[in-house]
């Protein structure tokens, strides 16, 4: 007989994913990943959707890049992709305020470590020509701290995280573009959590050369997976010049796989990666919502959503660190300091998937992504409520209950 383990079919049950991400992909999403027919990866809709995802994709990051498209994998493929002109040797500065920019920081360093400074730490090497700024947990990166920084190195590459969701703190794109047009930098951004979130035009930042997010945040596209990028001229002449040393992630040839060839957009679907027809389906489908919802307005809504819990878990005895409006990183009360991690495996047992930081100090992370609307604030508020409740936090419900009424009520009647 066979020693071989036939397992039960898999059913995951629905929960409710209110952390930093991913996010509830929007139903719309879904079905279109659902109900695509099985397709040759050359079949002519398959091909036009890559094209039309690409031209609706610098709507949505705003910007008229041709190097725009989605790269195969997560967020961190795209982030790679971006890493992918910086060389050993080359000057860098990095500015680290949380858990994934400290990640992105050690990216960078093995990227620019010489063969011996990565022999020296394989896993953690400490190249020479790397700047590491670290900022304090729960505070941002100001433009004042990239202009000392960038004064002071005068790198070729300078890079930061837009928005740093292991401490749901927002830093200084502005302040960070101007010091490295002033310093001739050329800068790199993880928009990994702003982008379909904030709204910003990436060509209004002239000194950034090179940016990546991740389709299961703000475009909430995740039964795809491709993290969208997008690549100035500048960036591209760059890697034409000095190469890479990766194939699978090197902008220019990804970009061939969308129908980007020599800088200019071909007039007609290209042969590719094995791209799926349901994942073009999907992040097609993710795009037209995007687009559909408009930038102005999403943002509009997500910082209106967002204040209503964080208006809920102050009044709960919460002190909220972040300033994010997709994500409200809060310290419990003072008796229940210490108690986060518990707080959060009760929550997540029950299907509420809420966060701790990754990071010290422990705290909580309650995030809204595709949840900005009454019905989902008041649902996570009460199952936030009830959890601090059951660990013996004194909570008044019913004044809770009557800052949500207010908050949406008065909104209606403003309409």
């Amino acid at each position: 007989m066979s020693d071989t383990t036939i397992f039960p079919s898999l059913e995951i049950p629905e929960t409710i994913a209110a952390g930093p991400g991913p996010g509830n992909t929007d139903p719309r999403v879904l079905a279109a990943f659902a109900q695509t027919g099985i397709a040759d990866h050359m079949q002519a809709d398959v091909l036009r959707g890559m094209i039309e995802c690409k031209h609706m994709l610098r709507d949505v990051w705003g910007t008229k890049n041709t190097y725009t498209f989605g790269v195969a994998g997560t967020g961190w493929s795209g982030l790679d992709c971006m890493m992918n002109a910086i060389l050993p040797g080359d000057t860098v500065v990095a500015f680290v305020n949380g858990t994934f920019s400290g990640i992105d920081g050690l990216t960078i360093r093995m990227r620019a470590s010489t063969r011996e400074e990565l022999a020296a730490n394989a896993l953690d090497p400490q190249p020479a020509s790397v700047t590491i700024v670290e900022v304090p947990h729960g505070q941002s990166v100001t433009g004042e701290i990239v202009e000392k920084a960038l004064a002071a190195h005068k790198p070729k590459w300078a890079f930061m995280a837009h928005w740093e969701t292991g401490s749901g703190r927002i830093n200084d794109l502005q302040g960070f573009n101007d010091a490295c047009v002033k310093h001739d930098a050329m800068g790199l951004i993880d928009a990994v959590s702003s982008l379909g979130i904030e709204d910003f035009s990436i060509d209004d930042y002239p000194g950034v050369v090179g940016w990546a997010s991740c389709p299961q945040k703000g475009v909430l596209c995740l039964p795809l997976t491709y993290a969208p990028v997008s690549f100035s001229d500048r960036y591209i002449n760059e890697l034409k010049t000095n190469g890479s040393y990766s194939w699978v992630h090197n902008a220019i040839m990804e970009g061939r796989h969308w129908g980007i060839i020599d800088g200019q957009d071909a007039e007609a679907g290209t042969y590719h990666r094995t791209h799926s027809a349901y994942a073009v389906a999907a992040f097609h489908e993710a795009l037209r919502i995007n687009l559909q919802h408009g930038r102005a307005q999403k943002a509009q809504d997500y910082a209106f959503h967002e204040k209503a819990l964080r208006d809920a878990v102050a009044l709960m005895g919460c002190e909220v660190t972040s300033n994010m409006t997709s994500l409200v990183v809060l310290n419990l009360p003072a008796d229940f300091a210490g108690r986060e991690k518990e707080l959060v495996q009760s929550c997540r047992a029950k299907g509420f998937g809420i966060w701790p930081t990754l990071s010290e100090p422990v705290q909580v992370r309650i995030g809204i992504l595709n949840l900005a609307n009454r019905e989902a604030i008041t649902d996570i508020v009460t199952r936030f409520g009830q959890a601090m409740q059951d660990m013996g936090a004194e909570v008044d419900m019913d004044a809770v209950s009557a800052l949500l009424t207010n908050h949406y009520d008065a909104a209606l009647a403003a309409q």
